[in-house]
């Protein structure tokens, strides 16, 4: 969620050129795991590429997708336990069984939950990992030449994150930071010990990633084949409890002990009292630039060898970052300290060239922060349902504000649903809205934002999937600060069907976001 806006009822000043982001495209963003399918959560089988059909007969250039990491506490995929892997519970199973890796009845006639539209992973947790060791363990009996050149081509996150992980399994999943401190610490002697005495166990986690990737790669070509571009999502901080500050503590804010000093979060402000307190190691900035930022080029580098676009999280953290003491409970006692700046950008660039990057820069923009976003040209975002918020009555998410060179969004994945909103908001918020947008409840209050959305200046429009339905808060994907019921929303089939793709690929014509279609599978 980000922090309050600076400005309030005028348009920031924006120099750049309309000409610079001169196609109007429309995609939508819809987790992974909020696809149907009978196995408790969303995954990379049948269902994504009926989904992917939907888009591509609804005139939709973009999917967009949360981050695809394996999830820890909280089930948060920007709490995940490795920069670079990818989630297993997203593997499907079916695809697995037609590969010969998994029997039809070693998975079909499991209790995967009990909710068609909630994710429960504490079933997942207990049933798909029992079903991954048997389909892995076939799959290394099989000595594939394919999995073999995986492991050594994804070799220098791969094998960290396989004694992360297989370390983790045999402590109860304890966090790398209540180990023994010779393996907290990666002393060699203890390193080489674990490497021999999990040397299955490293196997197997080597073998969900390669089967993570390989479906993964499969279904981004079958994407990107129907003209459907795949918008990733990276964030800008990494889980404590993750491989990547195990394995790099020399890269973080921490101490002789492998604690961090001070962690990350958000002030205080009209959204938050007590602000927010993320947890993250923060990192270390002076130490990354000396050697050209290189983990950080690692992993961009990375991401756009599985997305066509690449969303970067809290993009002014790289201006200036909140710092929390470790150990606070609150995010008051915090403080801003200098960020990396546009050297950072300028060494992306010249590493890999001008790619096609997001930068989520919603919250309290200061002009460093404005300005580190024109040197970096990246089009930032404009959240729709900011524009009414009466305790920041503009801050240039009105319509008229956007430009061309722009990401438009009715709502993220940390808004409430457009018909939540308008459910919850404060009645002067929302009869504001109902006065600027014209909307009415005949043609429906989201088919009225949506349809804002698609016709402002902005050069990608995106709206959430749920929002095409017209659902409430029960389809909110996050409450940011909050626990318990987040990450878990799902659809139910049929809902991406042949009359709503009619909809949506007539809507998209009418304010010339079209690229062209394709027909829709039964």
């Amino acid at each position: 969620m980000p922090e309050a806006a600076a400005e309030t009822g005028r348009c920031p000043e924006n120099r750049v050129k309309a000409g610079d982001f001169p196609m109007r495209r429309a995609g939508i963003l819809m987790p992974l795991f909020s696809l149907p399918s009978p196995y408790g959560i969303g995954t990379m089988g049948e269902e994504a590429r009926k989904f992917v059909d939907f888009l591509s007969a609804g005139g939709q250039s973009c999917w967009q997708v949360l981050p695809l990491g394996p999830t820890g506490f909280g089930d948060s995929p920007y709490q995940a336990f490795s920069s670079f892997a990818g989630n297993p519970y997203l593997i499907d199973l079916d695809t697995l069984a037609g590969e010969g890796l998994l029997l039809p009845e070693e998975f079909r006639g499991l209790d995967w939950g009990s909710c068609p539209e909630r994710v429960d992973y504490g079933r997942l947790y207990e049933a798909r990992w029992p079903v991954l060791r048997r389909a892995c363990a076939r799959l290394l009996k099989q000595d594939r030449a394919e999995f073999a050149a995986f492991c050594q081509e994804q070799a220098d996150w791969l094998e960290d994150y396989a004694l992360f992980m297989a370390l983790k399994d045999s402590r109860g999943g304890a966090s790398w930071l209540e180990w023994p401190a010779d393996l907290r610490l990666r002393r060699p002697e203890a390193m080489a010990a674990a490497r021999e005495a999990l040397a299955a166990e490293t196997a197997f986690w080597k073998g969900t990633q390669y089967l993570f990737f390989d479906q993964w790669r499969r279904l981004k070509e079958y994407a990107n084949q129907r003209g459907v571009a795949i918008i990733g999502d990276l964030p800008i901080y990494v889980a404590m409890d993750s491989a990547g500050v195990w394995a790099n503590p020399e890269q973080f804010q921490l101490d002789e002990n492998g604690l961090p000093t001070e962690v990350a979060g958000c002030p205080p402000d009209g959204f938050s009292a007590d602000g927010q307190l993320w947890g993250n190691p923060l990192f270390h900035w002076e130490r990354m630039r000396e050697d050209g930022y290189a983990w950080w080029l690692r992993r961009i580098a990375f991401q756009f060898r599985i997305y066509d676009t690449l969303r970067i999280d809290h993009f002014r953290g790289f201006d200036s970052y909140y710092a929390i003491p470790y150990g606070e409970t609150t995010a008051r006692n915090g403080r801003w300290r200098p960020g990396p700046g546009s050297g950072f950008f300028q060494a992306v660039n010249r590493a890999l060239g001008k790619r096609d990057i997001i930068a989520e820069d919603l919250g309290f923009l200061t002009p460093s922060v404005r300005r580190l976003l024109e040197d970096s040209g990246y089009p930032g975002m404009k959240v729709l349902e900011f524009a009414f918020d009466s305790r920041d009555t503009g801050g240039g998410y009105l319509p008229h504000c956007y430009t061309p060179h722009c990401v438009a969004y009715a709502g993220t994945h940390d808004n409430d649903t457009i018909q939540g909103w308008m459910a919850s908001a404060p009645e002067k918020d929302t009869a504001l809205a109902k006065a600027y947008l014209r909307l009415n409840k005949r043609e429906g209050y989201h088919w009225g934002m949506i349809r804002s959305v698609w016709a402002s200046p902005a050069g990608l429009a995106v709206i959430q999937f749920q929002d095409l339905l017209g659902l409430g808060s029960e389809a909110r994907i996050n409450t940011p600060s909050t626990l318990g019921d987040n990450w878990r929303w799902r659809t139910l089939p049929g809902t991406y069907n042949r009359a709503l793709a009619r909809r949506l690929l007539r809507e998209t014509e009418i304010y010339r976001r079209l690229p062209g279609t394709t027909k829709i599978r039964e």
